[in-house]
């Protein structure tokens, strides 16, 4: 943990003039940044009050409020944000730092505040809680011009290591998909009390003799730049009619047709030649009016037809996690459920 303080102090250049938001559960890693990073700057922690986590205009009042000099969030509340419109151009002036970590941020919603706040520095942070808060890190060089364009999870912070392994252990080649692994001082000695579970999880190194690794479940691969780039969980890559399809490449193309609040796609078991159904979950962005044959008919011009959900769910809103982050198993629950109901 003080490796990871230490170095995002450095890198984000915090000082005792900083006014630092603590938006996270105190149960999320995310909050051990937001507590000790802003301790050893000296500066100023401002926590969020949770009541207003759900209001949009509310969450911007209070960075306005509290002239924040770092804004460290999730996702699922930015794009929510973005989605209700909640932020002016040019707004937020003391802001010199917005950081988001936990999960994929949509593109869309990325350009939405990179639009309006040309003078804020946008980082992408990844990392498990078993490798501590966060193990790479990619700052936005300039607002993306295209809504599909993937943010890469970047570099390894300092004395971290990021891995893309294939199937043997070994190193994937650059391009091609392997299971993101984590190396370095922030991995931590495994689950409490949990010998077999560290085990499955906690690897040796595989050049490295005294060293360790942490096998994330997540999928990645290099890119030509020599940046790391996020896939998807190996549990969401899945076989559809014959073909093999990532979801978050489903997701992001959703994202990408600019009408829907919030959206997230889930795979639940299929009978007979599908093998395993799409389903996607959506909130409509407000004032519209949408069906799944709308949704699905603009989402074809993306995406091939094997691709496109089979399944569809109108909500209000998305489950979430008490971490903020989109609850994804309760998603799946909701889909049985409902297929269940249609069989009775």
């Amino acid at each position: 943990m003080v490796h990871f303080v230490e170095w995002a102090v450095r890198y984000f250049k915090m000082r005792p003039a900083d006014r630092i938001s603590g938006h996270s559960p105190l149960h999320f890693d995310l909050s051990i940044f937001d507590i000790f990073g802003t301790f050893a700057a000296g500066g100023e922690l401002h926590l969020v009050p949770p009541d207003i986590n759900v209001l949009p205009n509310k969450l911007a009042d209070f960075i306005r409020r509290s002239a924040l000099t770092q804004w460290f969030s999730v996702p699922s509340v930015l794009n929510y944000m973005a989605k209700f419109d909640a932020i002016r151009f040019d707004d937020f002036p003391t802001l010199r730092h917005l950081l988001w970590c936990g999960e994929v941020f949509p593109t869309p919603a990325l350009i939405y505040w990179m639009q309006r706040l040309p003078h804020v520095q946008f980082t992408n942070l990844y990392g498990p809680t078993e490798t501590t808060i966060a193990s790479s890190y990619y700052t936005v060089p300039a607002c993306p011009e295209d809504e599909t364009q993937e943010i890469p999870i970047g570099r390894p912070c300092d004395s971290e290591e990021l891995l893309v392994l294939d199937e043997h252990g070994r190193a994937a080649p650059r391009g091609e998909v392997g299971e993101l692994c984590i190396g370095g001082v922030g991995v931590s000695p495994g689950y409490w009390k949990d010998p077999e579970r560290t085990r499955a999880a906690f690897l040796p190194h595989p050049t490295s003799p005294q060293g360790r690794i942490y096998k994330t479940g997540d999928l990645g691969r290099v890119g030509d730049d020599g940046l790391v780039y996020f896939l998807g969980r190996t549990d969401s890559q899945i076989k559809h009619r014959g073909y093999r399809i990532e979801l978050g490449e489903v997701e992001t193309a959703l994202h990408a047709l600019g009408f829907l609040r919030e959206v997230a796609v889930a795979a639940v078991p299929a009978e007979g030649f599908e093998g395993t159904g799409i389903c996607c979950a959506y909130v409509p962005a407000p004032g519209r009016y949408l069906t799944p044959a709308m949704i699905r008919q603009a989402l074809s011009r993306y995406l091939p037809p094997y691709m496109l959900p089979a399944r569809w769910l109108a909500l209000g809103e998305l489950p979430k996690n008490a971490n903020g982050k989109i609850d994804r198993r309760r998603l799946k629950d909701l889909f049985q459920l409902k297929e269940t109901s249609l069989l009775r």
